[in-house]
């Protein structure tokens, strides 16, 4: 569910037309819903009740202040994988001991500014990492709080470029080995055992994964615990997956997702941490865009946008479906037709849809995607030259701005010609 719906035939987030705020801000522009991100922050805590939980969001998803700020006040840690996220979730008011710093290939400086911060757990992804951290801590005179991040071989059945628990895979410690890495910790000056970590993928549209992954944990909790381990923690990660093609697809709800994790390792009195990124971020924003032209193809007719992919990559890295609407409410029965919407980078991959059925839209028109509140500020770039576009969040019926979209010369100041150069 989201709070971006049609009223008196126009697109609202929450109580403001999004028109409004195109007119006031300039296109593209992603809008965010903060009832959107309260009320999934609420389902999660809501589907682990009953159990002793920490919910720590994941900053890659989105990482404005004002979403980590709206989360924060409602309860949430934070999931880093950088300092710089780290410094985010610091900026928006989360204190370093409700923060959880993943990541699979962190530098000693970083686990220094971790340590220094009194981070709440290091997920340590290798012994070779687990090496640097003893290293770092003992030098500071600190411990440091850990979970092994262990891989469980489990196919996800997700996208292959965001799958992470095979094998194969780059995350994470080999299940086979989990035993020796664990005995190394707790020989080495400086670590403290806390806790397992594990996390199989993003974008899961079914729980047999999680189901069969947090099995494995639960035997190896048992096992280590008969090991003289002290774990007390169990982080099940991130993953779980939001509809993005409203009308065809049906993710599993966070009550199941809750239920899977009491019925597999609810019975081991640990603490369960989660990292939801997307499910809580994913549907609270939207990309409004304008149309600049539509195109007569060989074949085919070009939607052509002023957003492109540098502001939305999804569609060219993952391949990824977004629902598109016209930002005003199209007649009853209005007859659609077959466009390519594409941005105006100078690249064939800067499409966002082809072949879509969309009603009656031309030059001048605003149109949104939807679902774009995870994985799309987050992953923009200045590819092609072009700005940043601006993020504004709304709340009932007031928006802010809360990231401007910078001027050229503000973009051209931070590079810097050298002497040799003249």
């Amino acid at each position: 569910m989201d709070h971006f719906l049609y009223r008196d035939g126009a697109l609202h987030a929450e109580d403001v037309p999004v028109a409004d705020i195109a007119a006031a801000v300039g296109t593209p522009v992603y809008i965010y819903s903060t009832a959107t991100l309260e009320r999934h922050y609420r389902v999660f805590d809501e589907a682990l009740a009953g159990t002793e939980h920490f919910i720590a969001y994941a900053v890659k998803a989105n990482g404005n202040l004002a979403v980590l700020k709206t989360l924060a006040d409602m309860g949430a840690g934070m999931d880093v994988v950088s300092e710089g996220e780290f410094r985010r979730a610091l900026a928006a008011g989360v204190p370093g001991n409700r923060v959880v710093f993943s990541g699979v290939g962190k530098t000693a400086d970083e686990l220094r500014f971790a340590l220094s911060q009194n981070v709440r757990q290091l997920n340590v992804e290798s012994a070779e990492e687990l090496e640097t951290l003893s290293g770092v801590a003992a030098s500071m005179g600190v411990t440091a709080p850990i979970a092994l991040r262990v891989n469980p071989d489990v196919d996800a059945k997700t996208h292959a470029k965001i799958a992470t628990g095979k094998s194969e895979n780059k995350f994470g410690i080999p299940i086979s080995r989990a035993r020796e890495v664990y005995a190394r910790a707790a020989a080495l000056p400086g670590i403290e055992v806390v806790g397992l970590d594990v996390h199989i993928g993003s974008q899961l549209t079914d729980l047999a994964p999680f189901e069969a992954a947090f099995s494995k944990v639960a035997e190896l909790t048992e096992t280590l615990r008969a090991d003289g381990h002290a774990i007390r923690r169990l982080d099940l990660g991130g993953g779980l997956g939001i509809p993005y093609q409203h009308s065809n697809e049906a993710p599993p709800l966070p009550f199941d997702y809750g239920a899977v994790i009491k019925r597999t390792v609810g019975h081991l009195g640990c603490e369960i941490e989660i990292e939801p990124g997307r499910l809580i971020a994913g549907n609270a924003g939207i990309l409004v865009t304008r149309v600049i032209y539509r195109k007569q193809g060989e074949g085919r007719v070009f939607l052509v946008v002023d957003a492109a992919m540098n502001d939305l990559i999804r569609p060219a890295m993952y391949e990824a479906w977004h629902d598109i609407a016209p930002v005003i409410e199209p007649a009853p029965g209005a007859e659609k037709a077959e466009v390519d919407v594409v941005g105006p980078i100078c690249e064939t991959g800067d499409t966002f849809a082809r072949g879509r059925a969309l009603p009656p839209v031309g030059p001048g028109e605003l149109v949104a995607f939807r679902s774009a509140g995870a994985y799309g500020a987050s992953m923009s770039s200045e590819y092609n030259g072009r700005p940043l576009i601006p993020e504004v969040l709304v709340r009932g019926d007031q928006f802010a701005v809360v990231r401007a979209r910078p001027s050229y010369e503000e973009m051209l100041a931070r590079d810097t010609i050298p002497d040799w150069n003249g």
